[in-house]
Formats: structure tokens, sequence, C-alpha cells
């Protein structure tokens, strides 16, 4: 008991004595100096008193796939700093090969009494993934948002990069540099936002005038090393251009070039999509269709906040235009 005190003490900036009035209900502590007691509580881990379970801190968890593509850490900063600014701390979980799941870490953050949970990247995205745990949040009451697509069963509100728009800005593009032959490098066939791009790179294709074979789509794990895979049987049969569905995806694509003795733009052009730290650093400079990561956070963050605040809130999905950004990785077709 001491131990805790004095670690929730410190981490507030505040003495022992006032933690220890907080834990028993005692009166003379400040309304926010309450909330930062209880949100400290939460975040070492320590289980709150009994009276106080029913209280909901300030917590709000941020579930994630993975760190290792530059693009989550950029969404974590971004709704972070967000929550930051509403009063809310953050509470990161990050799914690992053989650790926690997001099942488990959605039964963790509900155990704590988290204020709301935001998702990004996650099994709502994957139509043959395990979905059970989403139900256990709609049972709570939970406030929740989705960011980037989800299939229909699941009725949250999502904030998403218009997958449709950033397959026509990335198509149309290798299109005006002459390339016929264009093949695309898509995550597994039950994710959904690469069931939107595939679409989308049809419908493009068609009105283009462009026959496509289905030997020109790839599907692949969101890695560079599968990219490499997928780029290099799109290689073998004569694509020029390809579009891809995340950045580590198309540097796997410039890799297979080449480890092929290709090069990237002359014998290759290479397109991704996120726009992620450092694809302005890379060998060459990644032409790649950015994603609004700080419209659509901070869009997240307050869709969240308004559910918490006791406001209806509709479902129906918002789509944030996306930008080509144009580098050296693709060029006109020889």
């Amino acid at each position: 008991m001491t131990r805790r005190l004095a670690e929730v003490a410190k981490k507030v900036g505040v003495s022992e004595a006032t933690v220890s009035r907080v834990l028993n209900g005692k009166p003379g502590v400040s309304e926010s100096t309450r909330e930062a007691v209880l949100t400290a509580l939460d975040v070492l881990g320590y289980e709150r008193p009994t009276q106080l379970r029913g209280d909901r801190g300030r917590l709000v968890g941020l579930v994630l796939p993975e760190l290792q593509n530059p693009i989550f850490p950029a969404f974590a900063e971004v709704v972070g700093g967000a929550l930051a600014q509403q009063g809310f701390t953050p509470v990161l979980c990050t799914r690992t090969a053989g650790g926690v799941t997001e099942a488990e870490y959605v039964e963790l953050l509900l155990s704590h009494q988290v204020s709301g949970i935001i998702f990004a990247g996650g099994f709502y995205a994957q139509a043959d993934a395990p979905h059970a745990h989403y139900g256990r949040i709609v049972e709570r009451r939970l406030p929740a948002v989705l960011i980037n697509a989800a299939i229909d069963q699941l009725d949250f509100p999502r904030v998403s990069c218009d997958d449709a728009v950033a397959v026509e800005q990335a198509l149309g593009h290798l299109l005006a540099l002459g390339h016929t032959r264009v093949g695309m490098v898509l995550a597994p066939p039950d994710h959904i936002p690469s069931r939107r791009k595939e679409i989308a790179f049809r419908e493009t294709a068609t009105a283009a005038g462009i026959k496509l074979d289905d030997d020109q789509f790839e599907h692949g794990m969101f890695s560079i090393e599968s990219g490499q895979a997928a780029a290099t049987r799109l290689i073998k049969r004569g694509i020029t251009g390809i579009v891809c569905a995340s950045d580590p995806l198309a540097l796997g694509a410039i890799r297979a070039a080449r480890r092929t003795g290709r090069s990237v733009p002359g014998d290759l052009s290479v397109v991704g999509y996120d726009d992620s730290a450092f694809m302005n650093c890379t060998d060459p400079p990644l032409t790649t269709v950015r994603q609004p990561i700080e419209s659509m956070g901070r869009a997240a963050v307050e869709l969240l906040v308004a559910q918490i605040d006791g406001a209806a809130i509709s479902t129906d999905e918002l789509l944030f235009e996306p930008e080509l950004v144009v580098r050296g990785s693709t060029a006109p077709a020889r």
C-alpha cells in the first residue's frame, strides 16, 4: 500500500496524503487532482478501490497492429496529442507475434475502465478475422472509433482515407506516363481497404481502355519481404508499373526490381501508399499517395470525445481525400 501511494504521488506530483484522501473517498481534494490520481492509478496498473471502480478514468486505449510500419507511430503521435489536448491519457496497445492479442487488449482496457478506444489497422478491417471482442465493446456501451475501413457488420463511427480516390490518383499517374502493363500488390484478400483498392484499380483501368488479367494482382502481408516476393512475380509477367497498398510493400517492389537486374524507375515504376516517414529519403525517393494523417487522427478523437460526452454520433464513414506525391520512383514507360 505504501509503495502504491508513493508511486502514484510521484506520478501526479502531489503528496501521499492527497493520494490517500482520493483512494479513501475523503473530501478536500479538487476534482482535477482526483481525476489525475485515478488516471495515474490506472496507468501504473493498480486496481482501483471497490468504491471507485464504477468511475471511468480519463484513459483512452489506442490499439495498433504494429510499430514497424511508420504509418502507425505517425497515427499514434497525432491521436495521442489530440487526446492530451482534451484531457485524456492515451494507453498504447500494440500487437506482437505471439504476444497479447487484440481481443486480450480489449478485455484489459475494459477492466481498467477506459473512457473509450480508438483502433487503427485492426481485425475490423479483415473479413475472416475474429470479431467477437468488438461485441464486448458494444455490450459495455463503450465509445469507440475505427480508422480505415471495417467490415459491414461492425456499426462503429469510422474515419478513413478514400481508397478509391487513392488508386485513381496512383494508377492515373502511371497511365499518364504511358504504362499499359500495370499491376498491383495488395494485402490479403479479406482485407477491406485492399478490396476497395482492387475494385477502383479495375474500374480505372477499364475506363482508360486497359484490359486487366487476374495475374496482374498479387496479395501478401504488409512487409518489405512480402512486397519483394509479390513484385518479383509481377515483374516476370512483364509488368512495368506497380501500385502498392503500402509504402513497405513498395520498398519491397523496388528491391525486387534490383534483384532481378532492373532499375527503378528506368525499367519499373513503383507507387506506394501512406507517405510514411522517410519515404522522401529512399533510393529513389518514393512516389506515393499520402494519407491525411493529421486530419484523420484529429477527427477520430473528436468523434470519440463526442461519444464520451453523450452525443449521438452517426456511424456513416468519414472519407478523407488523399494526395499523390510524385517523386523519383516513377518515370515514363520505355
